[in-house]
């Protein structure tokens, strides 16, 4: 990667009428404004439809788009919707904030008011049957057929799933459960209509999505995009493919993932994904890990792969427990599984999430595989040693961040880091002002000798912890912050640019 800037800030974060962020004229805008700014790229969290707890990491489907993204001010446009239709939509209270119950209710039901209101119904009525209309339903036919792969099994795990009253899969009919022929006939028969909702959805934010991604291309600007390295236990993937998985034979998983007590955490983070059987994947030449990567690509310009170091060595919690105090390490695939993805996909830009406790194997594995690692100034200031994450110890091929988007905003961190730190930091970065200081810690990434340098939207607005987007190992209050309409001045990006131009990441 080339010496370069660009900028964190979730979809689900922009500015838009209907509640939370999309790929609406907001999102347009603020690739204009990163262009105008001098930056590279722009970094998002994963794309998947969310599941309980809204976290973008725990998707209903690795494959699926979240239909909260698709714009619904091109469907009226289309005339799939009125503007009235829209504007019932809740969108909750507060503009600053994602209200997700309310998101939930209304955008699912404007959603389904555009189906059935469009060619692309299972039955179109009045005008939308016509000829006119055939080259729409031709359309979303290649794009069902070219997704085959994917989206047959999701459309049916969502129908089923909203039959089953939002029940987990685990929790069906045992036949439909299992997947048993029989059944999998008679629900996709009885539920066809259901089914075809969902493509319609995933047609719509494919087209959305790739439009606003061409935009911003053009505009010189690349789109970072962020995969779990696990998927969720009640998704499509675990559904549709239990032989990836670690599952006994009722299907329920036999250990699950997470992360050892640490600073985050006194119990250690349980995430409850399952674990992948490394030994299937092995005899299969990673071909599922392969079309994942390659569907990332192609909505993405770059790719970073979370929790890294789990490839090297994943931490195993048994099933059932409700803290993972009592995990342990088991050997990843290593660079067997990245040495094949090079094979079948030749050289792709690859950023490695190799944070946390890093063993040397970890680290000759991230530097086996060429890919950068991440830096975030915030891990560097312990003033009881010295750190990696401190810039004089940078090399060239690394990503650096004040922050992500599971830590505090600058001035939040700042604000609240014991003294000594802060006193360490005061010094190491020339502090003038705590009210400004978060301005010093971006110059201080841009100065640095790291390739690439990514700064929260949150650090550049100045704001204090209010605008934080995840706090891990807690329920409620994540993934809710949005920008406002109107904070992304010109007088903010002609200072993003000065700073781009002094420290030549332009």
């Amino acid at each position: 990667m080339k010496r370069r800037c660009g900028v964190l800030l979730p979809v689900a974060s922009l500015p838009s009428r209907y509640g939370i962020g999309c790929f609406s004229r907001e999102a347009y805008e603020f690739i204009d404004f990163l262009a105008q700014a001098g930056q590279s790229y722009w970094q998002i969290l994963p794309l998947g439809q969310t599941g309980y707890g809204d976290s973008p990491y725990q998707s209903f489907s690795t494959y699926a788009g979240n239909p909260y993204f698709i714009d619904l001010e091109q469907l009226i446009e289309r005339g799939y919707l009125t503007k009235n239709d829209a504007e019932l939509c809740d969108v909750g209270e507060n503009p600053s904030y994602v209200d997700y119950a309310a998101v939930y209710h209304s955008r699912f039901a404007a959603l389904r008011k555009a189906y059935e209101n469009s060619p692309y119904a299972l039955t179109p009525s009045g005008k939308w049957a016509g000829e006119a209309y055939e080259s729409e339903r031709e359309a979303m036919a290649r794009f069902c057929e070219e997704s085959a792969d994917w989206l047959a099994d999701y459309a049916l795990y969502s129908a089923v799933k909203s039959e089953f009253g939002g029940k987990a899969y685990i929790e069906w009919d045992e036949e439909i459960r299992l997947r048993r022929p029989e059944a999998m006939r008679r629900w996709r028969e009885e539920l066809a209509d259901e089914i075809r909702f969902y493509e319609f959805q995933q047609f719509f934010f494919a087209q959305q999505w790739q439009a606003l991604k061409e935009y911003a291309n053009r505009k010189e600007i690349q789109i970072i995009g962020d995969i779990p390295i696990y998927v969720a236990f009640d998704s499509a993937d675990t559904w549709s493919h239990p032989e990836l998985f670690l599952l006994d034979e009722k299907g329920y998983p036999t250990v699950v993932a997470g992360c050892p007590p640490d600073g985050f955490s006194a119990t250690g983070q349980l995430w409850g994904n399952p674990l992948y059987d490394w030994d299937y994947h092995k005899e299969t030449k990673y071909d599922w890990w392969a079309h994942r990567i390659e569907h990332c690509f192609r909505l993405y310009d770059v790719v970073r792969i979370d929790h890294f170091r789990a490839f090297d060595e994943y931490y195993a919690i048994p099933y059932g427990d409700e803290t993972a105090e009592f995990g342990k390490w088991m050997p990843g695939p290593g660079y067997a599984l990245f040495e094949e993805l090079k094979r079948r996909l030749g050289r792709k830009q690859i950023i490695a999430e190799d944070l946390g406790f890093l063993t040397p194997s970890v680290l000759r594995l991230v530097k086996k595989t060429g890919y950068p690692g991440m830096k975030v100034l915030q891990f560097a200031f312990d003033s009881r040693e010295e750190s990696d994450y401190l810039p004089h110890n940078y090399t060239h091929n690394c990503v650096v961040y004040t922050g992500t988007h599971d830590n505090e905003t600058m001035r939040g961190w700042y604000e609240n880091v014991n003294r000594r730190d802060r006193a360490f930091a005061r010094k190491y970065v020339n502090v003038r002002r705590a009210d400004t200081a978060a301005w010093d810690f971006i110059r201080c990434a841009f100065m640095s000798v790291a390739d690439t340098a990514v700064i929260p939207m949150q650090d550049y607005l100045n704001l204090g912890d209010e605008a934080r987007i995840n706090t891990p190992s807690t329920l409620g209050g994540n993934w809710e912050w949005r920008m406002l309409p109107g904070q992304a001045t010109p007088e903010l990006a002609a200072r993003m640019r000065e700073l781009a131009m002094i420290y030549k990441r332009m």
